[in-house]
């Protein structure tokens, strides 16, 4: 357990960081998860339009 916010703040930045998604195309971190047409999740970078699941 954190002994300080600050201590906190850091634990929930590196989870952050490591669920970061980046765009297998362009690597910029532009990306926005969208439904697919059944249902399904998808991913498009709205940097270069480069989508995928």
């Amino acid at each position: 357990m954190p002994t300080s916010i600050l201590e906190e703040v850091d634990d929930l930045l590196d989870i952050a960081e490591a669920t970061l998604l980046e765009c297998p195309s362009c690597g910029s971190a532009h990306v926005a998860q969208v439904l697919g047409d059944n249902g399904g999740i998808s991913y498009v970078c709205t940097a270069c339009g480069h989508s995928w699941s």
